[in-house]
Order: C-alpha cells, then sequence, then structure tokens
C-alpha cells in the first residue's frame, strides 16, 4: 500500500487525505499546531466554482455533507465603493443553488475537513526536514526529535514551508510591500440595522486614498443563527500600529460615518496582521517522492478569494494522479505538470487584482 506523507492540515493538506482515504492509500497528515481549535483567527474565505468542484472530488458524500451544512448563507454580490460609499462597481451572482458553497469560515471549515480522519491527523509535530532513503522513500524528521517514512512527501506546509525550503532553495514568496489587517464585527441585534444593504450580499471593496483599502462581506451560518461582518484593511507596514483595531480606525478615520462604525463596533480581541506575499515563477525540481501543494509552492495574496480554491484545485489533481494507474513517480509529475503553470498563472492575475484595488 502507497504511504503518503502530508505536512500541514489546512485546507489543501486535509482536502488530499480525506481524497487518499477513499482509495487504497494510506495518508498521514502532521500539523504544527498542537490541537485543532490552537489558531482562532476565523474569517470568512470565498469557495468559487473551482472550489466547489474540487470538494465534490475530494470529500466522501457525509463531508461534503457536513462542510456544506455548517459554511456561510450564500451571497450574490461582489461590489466596489469610494470612501464615501458611492458604488464605482457591482457584479451579481443571482440564483446560486443551496448545494453549492460561495463562503465559509476559516475555522468552521478546517474542523469539517477534520471529519472522518481520526488516527490520519497528528498535531503537534512539525515537518523540518527530509532525506531521501536508498530505497527510493521519503523520511521526514520532525522538529523535537523523531522521524517517519514513507513514499511520497507532500508539503503543504504554507507560506513558511520547510519542505519547499529545502526543495527549491531560493524560491520563497516576495513581498508585496502590503499589509492586511484582519477582524471580525459580531452580527447581533445591535450591529444587524448598522450593516449597509450591499454589504449583506456579499464582499464589498472600500477604496481610500494612498492604496488604503477596506474589504467588507458576511458570513452567516447555514446551521445556527448569528454570524460576523469580515473586516480586511490593506495598508502599508509603517502605518500598522501595534493596536491593530485602532490601526483600522485610524486608516478610515475621514471616511464614510457607517464604515468607521462598523470598524468601532468591531470585536478588538478578533484582529491580526499579515503580510501579503505572492509566490514567484520557478523551474520544475528534479522529478522525486517531495512534491508541493497550495501556499507551500505558489504562495496566493487574498484578492479575488482564489488561495483556498487553488489548494483544493491542487488536492484534487493530486489524487487524482495518485488513485490513478501511473506508477507514484509518473502520478507526481502529471500533478506538477498541470499543478505549476496552473497556480503561477492564478498568483500573477491575483497580483493583478491587488494593484488595482490598492493603486500600487
Amino acid at each position: 500500500m502507497t504511504r503518503v506523507l502530508i505536512s500541514g492540515a489546512g485546507i489543501g493538506g486535509l482536502a488530499l487525505a480525506q481524497a487518499l482515504r477513499q482509495g487504497d492509500v494510506d495518508a498521514v497528515v502532521y500539523e504544527q499546531d498542537p490541537t485543532p481549535r490552537t489558531r482562532n483567527q476565523g474569517y470568512r474565505i470565498h469557495i468559487d466554482a473551482n472550489g466547489n468542484a474540487a470538494l465534490r472530488a475530494c470529500l466522501p458524500p457525509e463531508v461534503l455533507d457536513r462542510v456544506r451544512d455548517t459554511s456561510g448563507v450564500n451571497g450574490d454580490l461582489v461590489a466596489t465603493f469610494t470612501q464615501r460609499l458611492e458604488r464605482v462597481f457591482a457584479q451579481e451572482f443571482p440564483g446560486i443553488p443551496a448545494s453549492e458553497l460561495s463562503n465559509v469560515d476559516r475555522d468552521t471549515f478546517r474542523r469539517g475537513l477534520l471529519t472522518g480522519l481520526d488516527g490520519r491527523v497528528v498535531f503537534g509535530r512539525t515537518v523540518s526536514s527530509y532525506q531521501w532513503t536508498d530505497s527510493g522513500r521519503v523520511r521526514v524528521e520532525f522538529a523535537g526529535g523523531g522521524t517517519d517514512e514513507g513514499d511520497l512527501l507532500v508539503g503543504a506546509d504554507g507560506v513558511g514551508s520547510a519542505v519547499r525550503r529545502q526543495l527549491v532553495p531560493d524560491s520563497g514568496p516576495r513581498d508585496l510591500g502590503l499589509r492586511c489587517v484582519y477582524g471580525r464585527m459580531p452580527i447581533d441585534a445591535e450591529t444587524e440595522p448598522l450593516i449597509p444593504a450591499d454589504f449583506r450580499r456579499g464582499f464589498c471593496w472600500v477604496a481610500g486614498d494612498n492604496g488604503i483599502g477596506v474589504g467588507f462581506a458576511p458570513v452567516r451560518y447555514r446551521d445556527h443563527p448569528g454570524g460576523y461582518l469580515m473586516i480586511a484593511l490593506v495598508t502599508t507596514p509603517e502605518r500598522v500600529g501595534a493596536d491593530l483595531h485602532q490601526t483600522a480606525i485610524d486608516a478610515t478615520s475621514s471616511w464614510d460615518p457607517r464604515i468607521r462604525t462598523l470598524i468601532a463596533y468591531g470585536d478588538s480581541t478578533s484582529f491580526f496582521p499579515i503580510t501579503l506575499r505572492a509566490g514567484t515563477r520557478f523551474d520544475p525540481w528534479p522529478p522525486g517522492p517531495v512534491t508541493l501543494l497550495g501556499d507551500a509552492v505558489h504562495t496566493m495574496p487574498p484578492a479575488g478569494g482564489v488561495g483556498a480554491n487553488t489548494a483544493l484545485q491542487d488536492a484534487e489533481t493530486l489524487a487524482a494522479e495518485l488513485l490513478s494507474d501511473k506508477d507514484l513517480l509518473s502520478a507526481v509529475a502529471a500533478y506538477e505538470r498541470v499543478m505549476l503553470p496552473r497556480g503561477f498563472d492564478t498568483v500573477e492575475n491575483s497580483v493583478r487584482m491587488i494593484g488595482q484595488l490598492t493603486g500600487r
């Protein structure tokens, strides 16, 4: 039986594990987080047609049902506004069937993807390096000691991937010179009336001066009342202070009062920053029992909501190749021939969108 070691229990790694467990493949996922609930940085992830197709291909019916039932109520609008809340652009998506997902909460989505993977996901284990064995297999070493061995190692360990650093040195993502400060405003009886009508329908981008902008999008859970409005401030590094909530308030101090109110009602404990990075196209590495998936290879800036969907496509493509009649290395090579150009084309489109949104 083929044994696949997956480094990283993010969206792509878990979708791959779900797909492989339906075939004759022994897959184990190693995740550095000590528990599934270590990071509570939940925010809204857009799921597009490609992501939906990948989920249908990767997930057993009962897991797909759970992921769908715990997702957000579908929206039907993407729009942009000036800081005075003048609508500049709008695109509507009417009639999205309830069977399709359009948005999920990251933490809830991850827990859904863990369904049925008991014993296949090991938390508190960080893959720090690997080596090929004389038999052509791959042995991983863990931070803090210990090893495991398999036929294939999949680096799904995100932007700081240790697997990528060893497999393709000097190929790390570039800093786009922007920071994103994410936060959430709880939606309840007090805050619901404060949300502009368009903001209730989907993702809305408000463009300010000097490249600053804020995205807003709701998550309203299908399976229980409540939810939140995601707040995503994009700004430059020098404008990010120690108090992230205050940073967002200050950045929008001269904007329409309705915008300032939404940010002021945000949960101050929910704000966290990320550096906007983008993968740089590079030549394929020599074929072998190690490959990459998702942000570990083609790090995606959060424009257009394509990062998670591209990782899901990677999982779908790799699983299909591994479960085919090809030998292992031929299957991995076939995956990489599709994944690399597709991923980097998507990165470049996302970077262009960032430029359009911020004027940079």
